[in-house]
């Protein structure tokens, strides 16, 4: 089955967050025509936020559209039909057991991480994350009036490693009541290997940790990767910890706003749907369900070809940046679809580095600094786009570092 990634979709008049608004500092937006193709070269490109500019599975699309045919958009339970497409793909592709009461569904994993946050945490506990990381999970804690502490991921040979040593004196403080886990790891690429998980959660759940084990980029995995996940190892793991999933990054559904939890643990379970319920955060988006058992049931072939597709990108830019930015490195790639560059050879402050690639260069990018000050002097780009997007993207930051 063939697929075109090529041909760039028309992405305006959709309300789209990535293409039509610009977010400030504090994540407010304002709408923008600075990316629309009649500001000719001086037009924004956006390779930020983790959103493809493909479009969706053809099955996904053609169920949508029928379901939309029907013209009723009452209030949506999902069927034993939706729970076992979620079962299928796990059992299918991670060899995952998964009962379908482990399953909570959350209208996304961000809300999810603050609630569980909420539930699993007092005012004044720690919560301990490993930086530089998707800035959310910081959010999800100070906004909650708990105090972040940072298990800081270490570069060594140009390869991102976890410090265990530090993950052991963090975790015995017995105000550390919960660790989040970025796997695979949301800006640096990694897919942990199983030893690394296990030792994370042994030193963890020795220490009475929760593990949230946020797994939203696990089917996105460049070839000759393994992703393991963190339930998978042991029952014990199964047991101390939750798996955040959703089918919004595989297939890019981010906008239907519906994630699957799993958890096992009964005691567990329970307190995050009772919290829920005493929110009232019930019901599901009519159309997160459709999609989403139509991407489980009928979206691998799409995915196949589209991470053959996300990989060439990478490739292509690996080759663009050896021949004409030499002093600038991209991360070794192992699984999302958004890469983590080393822009710190340009000896640049964060404000001088924003300059050059948004004013000069026309580049709408994430910050290094956005994922915690390990992350000053990076910038993460943003792959699910057509290759002549990524192409232009790259001779213009060719162009504008030349000048320097």
């Amino acid at each position: 089955m063939s697929f075109d990634f090529d041909t760039k979709v028309d992405k305006f008049g959709i309300n789209s967050s990535k293409w039509e608004f610009l977010f400030d500092a504090n994540h407010k937006a304002v709408q923008s025509d600075r990316a629309h193709p009649t500001y000719g070269d001086q037009r924004l490109l956006p390779l930020w936020v983790a959103d493809m500019d493909f479009r969706c599975p053809p099955p996904v699309v053609e169920a949508v559209v029928e379901r939309a045919k029907r013209g009723v958009f009452g209030y949506c339970t999902p069927t034993a039909d939706y729970y076992q497409a979620v079962i299928n793909w796990f059992a299918r592709r991670y060899g995952r057991t998964i009962q379908l009461h482990w399953i909570v569904l959350t209208p996304g994993v961000v809300p999810a991480l603050n609630l569980m946050v909420q539930t699993y945490t007092q005012p004044g506990d720690k919560v301990l994350i490993q930086r530089p990381v998707y800035h959310p999970f910081t959010h999800a804690i100070e906004k909650n009036r708990r105090e972040v502490v940072s298990n800081s991921l270490v570069l060594e040979n140009g390869r991102y490693q976890m410090d265990f040593d530090d993950l052991a004196a963090k975790a015995a403080d017995p105000a550390v009541k919960m660790a989040i886990l970025c796997s695979p790891h949301n800006p640096i690429g990694r897919v942990w290997t199983k030893e690394e998980l296990e030792c994370f959660g042994q030193i963890c759940l020795d220490n009475n940790v929760l593990v949230v084990s946020d797994e939203i980029h696990c089917d996105l995995i460049y070839k000759g990767v393994t992703f393991t996940s963190f339930a998978n190892i042991s029952q014990r793991f199964a047991q101390g910890s939750i798996v955040c999933t959703a089918p919004s990054k595989t297939f890019n559904l981010a906008g239907l706003k519906l994630s699957n939890i799993i958890i096992p643990n009964e005691a567990i379970r329970s307190q995050l749907v009772a919290a829920i319920e005493r929110l009232g955060i019930i019901g599901t988006n009519t159309f997160g369900v459709v999609a989403t058992e139509a991407a489980y049931n009928f979206g691998e072939p799409w995915l196949t070809a589209v991470m053959e597709y996300i990989e060439g990108n990478y490739n292509f830019m690996q080759g663009y940046l050896a021949e004409h930015l030499p002093m600038l490195r991209l991360m070794p790639a192992e699984g999302t679809y958004l890469v983590w560059l080393d822009c710190r050879a340009l000896e640049l402050t964060p404000e001088a580095r924003k300059k050059l690639i948004f004013e000069e260069a026309n580049l709408y990018l994430d910050e290094g600094e956005m994922f915690g000050p390990e992350g000053e002097g990076f910038e993460r780009i943003n792959l699910a786009c057509p290759r002549s997007l990524l192409a232009e993207a790259l001779e213009r930051l060719a162009a504008v570092i030349g000048k320097r």
